[in-house]
């Protein structure tokens, strides 16, 4: 068997996606796979060659070593400095074109997930975005079917209940981030308040490194005011435009501490409801890697 044949290269893009929606973290999902293949590995060609099912034994093996490592994340996340957002990934063209898979990446959606228990987390993401029959999850999150349909009813009310709607076409989204991205370069507060929701949250993540906003703050006048400075604080920075988790993002460089920022957002009804901003260096060493993501 070459190396093109094996199931595992073949997979590798669902694998990687299966355990970054886990976990919120490449690094951590890339983690993840390698120990998959290590133990794929392991077992033997003669055994390889004897999984009925390739595809949902290894799916199987990453869900596990991803839920053993979601809940030992726990208390590092309880511990963590401000808010914690997820790693954001730059995406390919045809990611944002698929469009429940660019809405499963999302960090409207990654940061909902954040909300679900580990076991929530992986039946929603087993289910919903891969379609996994319920018995397949049962044997990887070591519970009976029932349980799971029980725990899949229960995570997709709680998601269904807290996630942002993104109901818009890549072509607004892009149109809505230029707007936002030039009245940030310009520092226009007015242009910041025409093209934020009255209702609108900026969630920032320093990891207790870069400089960032502590707390969420909600509100456009604040938001807008907060961002309006940009320009006058950072007269040295650039904001470019950057396809990040399925959607139209941006990147922030050149700002004075050294420290890059990415920016993610969530778009309804013509305007910004959500601003993602991940200044954590931990968290953007991939950041110009573009990731391999699949269904």
């Amino acid at each position: 068997m070459t190396a093109t044949e094996d199931p595992f290269v073949a997979h590798r893009g669902l694998l990687f996606t299966v355990a970054y929606e886990m976990l919120g973290s490449a690094v951590d999902a890339e983690d993840v796979v390698q120990d998959g293949w290590l133990r794929w590995d392991a077992i033997g060609a003669d055994a390889r060659a004897a999984v009925r099912d390739p595809r949902a034994f290894l799916v199987r093996m990453v869900t596990r070593k991803a839920l053993d490592l979601l809940r030992a994340n726990a208390r590092r996340r309880e511990e963590y400095v401000g808010e914690w957002l997820p790693e954001p990934l730059l995406t390919a063209a045809d990611v944002a074109e698929d469009v429940e898979l660019a809405e499963s990446v999302s960090f409207a959606m990654l940061t909902v997930l954040e909300t679900l228990s580990p076991t929530e987390r992986a039946v929603f993401v087993l289910r919903e975005v891969f379609a996994t029959p319920y018995e397949a999850i049962a044997e990887a999150v070591g519970k009976s079917p029932a349980a799971v349909r029980q725990i899949g009813h229960r995570a997709r009310t709680h998601v269904a209940e807290r996630r942002p709607r993104m109901a818009v076409s890549q072509t607004e989204q892009r149109a809505v981030v230029e707007r936002f991205m030039e009245a940030v370069t310009r520092g226009d507060v007015q242009g910041l308040l025409d093209v934020v929701a009255p209702d609108v949250v900026l969630v920032a993540d320093g990891g207790g490194i870069a400089q960032a906003v502590v707390n969420p703050v909600n509100g456009a006048k604040k938001v807008a005011n907060l961002l309006g400075s940009f320009s006058r604080l950072a007269p040295q920075a650039r904001i470019l435009p950057a396809l990040l988790n399925g959607a139209v993002g941006a990147r922030i460089v050149g700002t004075d501490d050294g420290y890059d920022t990415a920016i993610s957002f969530a778009v309804a009804e013509g305007r910004i409801s959500r601003i993602y901003a991940v200044r954590n260096p931990a968290k953007l060493g991939r950041i110009d890697a573009e990731a391999r993501l699949s269904r």
